[in-house]
């Protein structure tokens, strides 16, 4: 495998080599805690057929993961001090991450969750950490996991970089002290409209890219909004959102009164995240993150075991929705909602990205849409409709450009969202999510 970096144009991830690299992430954040090997095989290899790329994971894991041990019946820490590591719990983890490595996966790997640096209603704790441990901690951790190639370093866990900040500034310098050559981010929490990396470090020098968490607040949170402040930053680095409302997760934490995020919801957040320029995006789902299964109690009224979750629709669907990026030029990928004439709002809210000689457009609840076609610079437009459900495209046909064009999708209403693609008649595109 080869490393990641920033690409030249500072929009997205590529690898070493310079080829694209399409950030279609998983949480799995009690992956090295809950799972045995055999069992985190079979995670990982369900993941990788879907097309994911980067498994989002925690070393020192949030549901009391400093006291109750992993399957092999050991604990993270030597009586809970940060400065004595276990050996043999670290031994596991190196062992699954040779096994995404071997799979061909990277890993987003949290050194802790933040709930052992701040205890808020969420987390059991305890606080362990300040900033001279966490120094000691992160040049352990960088040392021990600087010669991978498949790591992404993510500073944070689901807290802000507020109170907290003089912690997440030594745990990063630290790390990245001793390993400069792996990419890292911030994990934000969540509530209200979400929150992002930016608020607090964008300018720190660890941090390569934003990450933002939209959360599970509501259905139709406008998650765009978030990447699209990131977007526009000063100076420029790539972002996404890192975590957006999960599958099968109850709306708002309240399943009998707002009900539970599914499918359409983490489509939905996909495409309005890339539309707004994010250079990727990360998937979800509730049951699996957690690994819920018959020996465990459910957090947050988790509902089916994770091995039923895993082949939950929209985990295929995060699939499609990488083929399709990645059948279009990935670098030249930027915003282009201007381009909607009619674009909606709220509920209805459509977006659209462009590239060289392409022009992408979200519809969530199908329907019409008007585009200006400045972006497609040919006499001739190759139209197509992509469905976000099934992955297959439909071609509608080469079409004269018009300054303004209008398409109705084949269905509309709720959760009936498609895809509109256009091509230059020049551009020699093959048909969208044709791999």
């Amino acid at each position: 495998m080869k490393a990641l970096k920033v690409s030249a144009n500072r929009r997205c991830l590529v690898r070493d080599d310079d080829t694209p690299f399409f950030w279609l992430g998983d949480t799995a954040w009690e992956l090295f805690h809950r799972l045995t090997m055999a069992e985190a095989e079979r995670y990982l290899e369900n993941r990788r057929r879907k097309g994911f790329t980067v498994i989002q994971a925690v070393a020192l894991a949030e549901f009391d993961g400093l006291d109750t041990p992993n399957v092999a019946g050991d604990r993270p820490l030597l009586e809970r001090d940060p400065l004595r590591p276990n050996e043999r719990y670290f031994a596991h983890i190196d062992g699954v991450l040779q096994l995404t490595e071997e799979k061909g996966l990277y890993v987003g790997l949290l050194p802790t969750w933040g709930d052992k640096v701040e205890l808020l209603a969420h987390g059991r704790g305890p606080v362990i950490f300040n900033p001279t441990n966490a120094r000691g901690y992160g040049e352990w951790i960088g040392r021990r996991y600087r010669g991978r190639k498949n790591l992404i370093w993510i500073n944070g866990g689901d807290r802000s970089g507020g109170a907290n900040r003089a912690v997440g500034d030594a745990l990063g310098t630290a790390i990245k002290s001793v390993d400069p050559g792996h990419l890292m981010t911030f994990h934000p929490p969540g509530g209200g409209d979400g929150h992002s990396s930016s608020e607090w470090f964008h300018d720190a020098p660890w941090l390569d890219f934003n990450l933002a968490q939209s959360g599970h607040e509501r259905k139709h949170l406008p998650n765009h909004a978030l990447v699209a402040a990131d977007h526009a930053r000063v100076p420029v680095k790539p972002c996404l959102d890192g975590e957006p409302c999960y599958e099968d997760h109850a709306v708002k934490w309240r399943p009998l009164e707002d009900g539970w995020f599914d499918d359409h919801d983490v489509r939905q957040a996909a495409y309005w995240a890339l539309c707004a320029g994010a250079l990727g995006h990360t998937y979800g789902c509730h049951p699996v993150w957690q690994f819920y299964d018959r020996r465990r109690v459910p957090i947050t009224f988790a509902r089916r075991y994770w091995t039923e979750a895993l082949d939950l629709p929209g985990a295929f669907q995060m699939g499609y929705l990488r083929a399709l990026f990645e059948s279009r030029p990935v670098r030249s990928r930027a915003p282009a909602s201007a381009a909607i004439v009619n674009g909606g709002g709220d509920r209805g809210f459509q977006m659209a990205c462009r590239g060289d000689d392409y022009l992408i457009a979200y519809l969530p609840r199908g329907g019409a849409i008007t585009l200006r076609t400045a972006a497609i610079q040919s006499p001739v437009v190759r139209a197509w409709w992509f469905d976000p459900r099934t992955g297959l495209a439909e071609a509608i046909g080469e079409l004269p450009r018009l300054e303004t064009m209008e398409f109705i999708a084949p269905a509309a209403g709720p959760c009936n969202d498609w895809v509109l693609v256009l091509d230059a008649g020049t551009a020699d595109y093959r048909a969208p999510g044709d791999t």
